[in-house]
Formats: C-alpha cells, structure tokens, sequence
C-alpha cells in the first residue's frame, strides 16, 4: 500500500488544544507505513490522547498507537493490508488535558491507494536492539537506517515497509536499567536482489554460531555499528519472486442442501424390550467371579496352615535350643520383677557418718527416687560378705 505525503495542522483556538501530522512513504518507494505523530500545542500541560475508528471503540486491525507518558508525544502507526485498499479511515482522536481536563477533538481521514506500480518483491526484516518503536519511527532516525541499508543494498527503490515492537513478537519487557530498550523490527523492501552482505548470514559458518548464541561475522555491520545494534542472528529475507501461490479457487455452490426427502420419525409401535435377563447378567457374572476369589483365598489363608508341630519337626534343634533358653530367661526375669522382697542394693544401704561413728538410717523409703542418692555408702555385715575395716573419728583402726 502506498500514501502520499501531506502535512495537517489544526488551529488551536485555546491553550492545550492538539496538532498532529501525517507522514507518508518516502520518496521514490512504494511502502505501506504510516505515521501520525499527536503532540501538544504550545502547552506543556499532560496530556493522554485517545484513538478509535468512527463509530467504533477501537483503531483498524492494522493501526497501532503509543504513548509513553502524558508528557511524551502519541505516535499512530502501521501498515494497511490488500483489504483496505480504497476505503476511506475515519479516525477520531481525542486530547484529554490532565491539569486543566479540557478535550479537543478531531478527525484524521486516511485514504489507502494501491501500491502495485511499485512492487517491492524483496523484504528484510531487521531486529534493531537498541531502539524503542516511537524513537525508530522519529523520520530522521528511520532515514538514517533507511541511508545505511541503501548504502549495503545498493537499490534504485527502497522504503520501510512495517515497524513491529518486540514486544508485539512476544519479546519481555527489559528492566530499567543501563538505559535498556525494548526492540524493533524494521521490513524494509527493495526490487533489486539482496546484496552479498546480506546472504553473509545464510552461510554454514555463521548459522553455526547463531546457533551456538554467538555474534555472526558480517562485513557491513560497521556501517549500522556506530547508530544501530543489529541482531543479525534474527534478520529474515524474504524472496517473493520465487514463492509459489498456493491459493486455489474455491467453487461455491448453490448454497441449498440436497433433497433428502421428507422427515419421517419413529413409529409408536416399537416394542419394548425387557432388560431383566441383562440385569442379571450384569450383576450375576462379577458376584460369582467374586465369590470364586474368596472361597480360594479362604482355603489358601485357612485350611494349608501347617501347624506347631510341623513346624517344630522342621525346624533345626540348636534353633529350638535357643527359642526356649530366651523363654525361659524371659519368665525368671518377669518373676523376678513381682518379688520385691529382696535386699537392697550396696548403694542403697545405710550410710556410715565418718565423723560421728553413728550409722545412718536410710533416706529413703521404699519408693525412693534413685536420682538423688547420696555418693558416700557403706554396706551391711551379710553374709558371704568381706568386712572392710573403718576409721573411727579418734584415728584408731577397728574391725
């Protein structure tokens, strides 16, 4: 599609009001990009504009629009397909003034002409990194792309096509940091073939290294190097001499259905059908197979039991041994802990006063806590028990 050049200005009969201008394709190039450029008239105040198509919510499918903040200019941009070529665009644009909530509003008609006398089979598409869409669209900054791309192509008619943010392609949105952009792609096209330089990234070599995410080595990067960071891992070249048309004609028809003859619905006179016997074999088959299970896991859990003896008779000797030495011990040990009328422990028996000579009574009574003993004991005269001789307090020895 193409659009001729032309400029509008509004006169704006208070502070606040908007201007905004059209530019069209460049010159000697049949391009289908169009830009609309919304900015303030005068005042500084902020501003937000608002875009849609008459009698309609929203802008065309092809129109896009972008504004970064109140103080920053709106851009209106895109490329109109084969569908919309003759149809007038109506769109209203409305200014809201946030500081002193004034409106003007106006109307932008686009007239969409075709673009077949200047074909352009031969499409590029660029990933520019360090550009956002409303600065690559600023006319001087995509003519100086569009003087380095010629500058490498060498074509007698070369014009931008289409502008698409990253983020569009499904690109994140990059932090905000290192004055870090979000990306665009840039169509451009020619009608002369692509350039060596160009078909540098078809080579093996460097599909090798974009494939390992390293930089392609092309010679005319440094004539992009010193404005633009092209990735060039992402370009695509588009050949549309050699595609093949895959369109086939669609034959319609009359639109009428065939006719079938006339409805004819099922008669009252069908006959029932019983559904007892399927009943029964529903639930009579799965009862019976569950029945078979249990009788034969009941024979397998309750009537194979081999029995003590059995058991004992298989069972190795020194094996039998040792199960009832452990039961055995395990009884004494359960008897014994019934008799609590044993003598008690050495550390539990009357403590002798080295100072006094006097024995002293246990502390403790039959339930006594262990925990808090005294250290220092001395033992009863038992018997088949060795007397150990004692000092008195008058440092004479006694037995």
């Amino acid at each position: 599609m193409r659009r001729r050049r032309s400029w509008r200005q509004q006169q704006a009969e208070e502070r606040g009001a908007m201007r905004y201008c059209v530019a069209g394709p460049w010159p000697h190039s049949g391009a289908a990009l169009t830009t609309l450029l919304l900015t303030g008239e005068v005042s500084n105040d902020p501003i937000t504009f608002n875009t849609n198509l008459m009698g309609y919510p929203d802008r065309p499918g092809w129109l896009r629009y972008i504004q970064r903040t109140p103080y920053s200019d709106g851009v209106l941009y895109g490329s109109p397909t084969v569908e919309n070529v003759g149809k007038p665009t109506i769109i209203e644009i409305t200014a809201y003034n946030r500081r002193t909530f004034e409106t003007a509003r106006h109307n932008l008609v686009i007239n969409i002409m075709s673009a077949e006398d200047f074909p352009l089979p031969y499409q590029a598409e660029f990933f520019i990194r360090n550009m956002n869409v409303e600065e690559m669209l600023a006319s001087e900054v995509l003519g100086d792309f569009l003087g380095a791309v010629k500058n490498v192509w060498q074509p007698e008619r070369l014009n931008a096509i289409n502008i698409t943010s990253a983020l569009d392609r499904g690109g994140r949105v990059p932090l905000p940091i290192n004055d870090m952009k979000e990306g665009v792609y840039v169509m451009v096209g020619a009608d002369v073939p692509f350039s060596s330089c160009l078909r540098e990234v078809e080579n093996p070599q460097n599909q090798l290294r974009c494939s390992q995410e390293m930089e392609p080595v092309i010679t005319c990067d440094k004539k992009f190097r010193t404005q633009f960071h092209i990735d060039w891992c992402k370009i695509s070249l588009v050949d549309n001499t050699k595609q093949v048309s895959t369109f086939q004609e669609v034959i319609r028809g009359e639109g009428i259905l065939p006719d079938g003859g006339e409805y004819k619905p099922p008669s009252d006179t069908l006959k029932s059908r019983d559904y007892y016997s399927d009943f029964l074999i529903t639930l009579a088959v799965p009862s019976a197979i569950a029945l078979v299970l249990f009788l034969i896991l009941a024979y397998i859990m309750c009537c194979r039991r081999e029995g003590v003896e059995k058991r004992n008779m298989q069972t190795p000797d020194i094996q039998l041994v040792h199960h009832s030495a452990i039961q055995k011990s395990t009884k004494e040990l359960r008897d014994m802990s019934k008799n609590r009328e044993i003598a008690w422990p050495l550390s539990t028996l009357p403590v002798f006063n080295p100072v006094t000579g006097e024995i002293v009574p246990p502390l403790h009574t039959d339930s006594y806590d262990n925990t808090s003993m005294p250290l220092m004991q001395t033992q009863q005269n038992l018997p088949h028990q060795t007397q150990i001789p004692q000092q008195q307090s008058a440092g004479k020895w006694y037995s």
